[in-house]
């Protein structure tokens, strides 16, 4: 059987499409329901479900990065999106991270039906074995380019806003939706940089533009920029431009 997971933030949706989809027939299993997307991200990791009807418009939830960071670390999953957004830009984008419907509550059961036959066929037509959609690091489907992308894109986009507080890669993945070790994978295949490389270029990046005012004492600057200590700083600062900080100032202010 087909695990399945809803997730909704109406009760009376998940009672009701629980109860009234003939799973069976379908060759499916109801195997969990959340009510939000913080506690749904959690079943997902922990049921890795073939099949997902989600809402996208609950509060505190950023529904397209919710998407992506679920077809970026579980590509097989087949997901059908239940919604009162009308909007066709949106309903593009979603589509293009891989979801399969995208219905416009409230939902007939005509139509919830038609999604789950779709997604039992998507999934027939990929050789999924019904029980058997694990993914670890030795057993994984085909990556979601698409969906991936959009993680590392809004992972960067954290870190950029983020660099100067004790920022860790747990951090990151929450805020995308994925797991620390999915959101490591990523960054590796598409920066060819891990986490703390990515972080300490950005850091050490904004170090040189505030190196330039030599009213800035080089301690400050390594606090401003996010690193818990100075001799923290130093090491990187040199590590990546070869010189020291107070080098790299007097050689700046040289050519001025």
């Amino acid at each position: 059987m087909f695990k399945v997971v809803i997730i909704d933030d109406e009760p009376i949706i998940v009672e009701g499409i629980s109860r009234m989809v003939p799973w069976d027939k379908f060759g499916c299993r109801l195997v969990a329901t959340a009510n939000d997307g913080m506690e749904g991200t959690e079943v997902i990791r922990e049921q890795k479900p073939n099949i997902l009807f989600s809402d996208i418009a609950m509060p505190g939830l950023d529904g397209l990065s919710m998407v992506a960071g679920i077809k970026s670390e579980f590509p097989d999953t087949e997901i059908s999106i239940l919604t009162g957004y009308r909007d066709f830009d949106y309903a593009q984008k979603a589509i293009r991270l891989g979801v399969t419907r995208y219905l416009l509550k409230p939902s007939n059961m005509d139509e919830i039906n038609e999604a789950i036959e779709a997604m039992v066929g998507n999934l027939t037509a990929k050789n999924i074995v019904p029980e058997e959609n694990e993914t670890d690091p030795e057993k994984e489907g085909k990556p979601d380019n698409a969906a991936s992308s959009f993680i590392v894109n809004n992972a960067l986009r954290y870190i950029e806003k983020n660099y100067a507080h004790k920022l860790t890669l747990s951090e990151v993945a929450e805020k995308t939706y994925i797991s620390q070790w999915h959101l490591s994978k990523l960054l590796n295949r598409h920066m060819g940089q891990n986490f703390s490389e990515i972080l300490n270029h950005i850091r050490i990046r904004e170090a040189k533009k505030l190196l330039k005012d030599p009213s800035l004492r080089i301690g400050d600057i390594a606090e401003m920029v996010g690193f818990i200590d100075m001799a923290h700083f130093s090491r990187v600062f040199k590590k990546i431009l070869g010189i020291s900080a107070n080098e790299y100032r007097n050689k700046i202010t040289s050519k001025e």
